[in-house]
C-alpha cells in the first residue's frame, strides 16, 4: 500500500498553514495568536488552519488555561520540511527586512533541534573530513577517534543511540542545497553551542548569531573557519 502524499500536500498547500509549519520548524512551541500573527492570517481563520493540521498528523496541540500551544509532532516532519524546501523555489524578497532575514537565515538557523544553513552545512562536513563522522548506508556513524572527540565534547553517543529517533543522519539543506547534520548527535551538538554560548537563539525566528567567543571556539573545536 503506497502513502497518500496527496493528503500531505493538501494540508502545506495553503500558503498560510505553510507558513505556520516554518514558524514551527525550530521546534519550539508558539501561541495560536502568535502563529495567526506570523501567517498573516485572522485568529478565527488561524484556529481553522491550526486544526487541520493536528488532524493531519503534522502538529500537536497543548492547553494551558484558555490557551493553547503548538509544536511540530515530530522531528521527522521538520526534516521532511526541510527538503521540501530545498526543492521550492524561494519567495521573492520584497523589502530590506525580509533581505536581511534571509541572509541570517542563510549563515546559521535551527532546524527543528539541530543546526543548519552555512553553519550546520559546514560541521557536518568538517566532521566528515577530520574523520569524526563517516557516512555508511545514508546515515552517520561515529568513528572510534570521533567517540574521544565526543567524550571531550560532554556528549555521550551511546545514550543518544538509546533514544527513540535517528541517532545521526544527513538532512538536505534547504538554503545550501547540500546536507547538514540531524538526529540526536546534531541536536547535542547545537545544545553544547548554545550552552557554551558560542552561538545565541533569537526570539523572534530561526537565525542563530555566532557570538565571537564562538567564532574561536568552533573554529579551533569543530574545524569550521570562520574568521575569514
Amino acid at each position: 500500500m503506497n502513502p497518500d502524499l496527496s493528503a500531505v500536500a493538501r494540508l502545506i498547500a495553503d500558503p498560510a498553514r505553510s507558513a505556520i509549519l516554518l514558524h514551527l520548524l525550530d521546534g519550539c512551541e508558539r501561541s495560536a495568536s502568535d502563529l495567526a500573527l506570523r501567517a498573516g492570517a485572522t485568529p478565527q481563520s488561524a484556529s481553522n488552519h491550526l486544526a487541520k493540521l493536528v488532524d493531519g498528523g503534522l502538529i500537536v496541540a497543548r492547553s494551558e488555561g484558555r490557551h493553547r500551544f503548538f509544536r511540530l509532532r515530530t522531528p521527522e516532519i521538520a526534516h521532511a520540511i526541510e527538503v521540501l524546501g530545498s526543492i521550492a523555489p524561494v519567495a521573492p524578497v520584497s523589502s530590506l527586512r525580509a533581505h536581511t532575514l534571509m541572509e541570517r537565515l542563510r549563515v546559521a538557523r535551527t532546524c527543528y533541534d539541530h543546526a543548519a544553513g552555512k553553519l550546520g552545512v559546514a560541521i557536518g562536513e568538517s566532521l566528515e573530513r577530520r574523520r569524526i563522522l563517516a557516512r555508511r548506508d545514508g546515515i552517520y556513524d561515529v568513528t572510534k577517534r570521533g567517540s574521544h572527540f565526543f567524550a571531550a565534547l560532554g556528549i555521550d553517543c551511546d545514550a543518544l543511540r538509546l533514544r527513540k529517533r535517528t541517532f545521526a543522519r544527513p538532512c538536505l539543506d534547504w538554503t545550501e542545497r547540500r546536507d547538514h547534520l540531524a538526529g540526536a548527535l546534531g541536536a547535542a551538538i547545537l545544545h553544547v553551542m548554545l550552552d557554551r554560548r558560542w552561538v545565541t537563539n533569537n526570539p523572534r525566528d530561526r537565525a542563530l548569531t555566532i557570538t565571537p567567543h564562538g567564532t574561536t571556539a568552533i573554529e579551533k573545536t569543530l574545524g569550521v573557519p570562520l574568521s575569514s
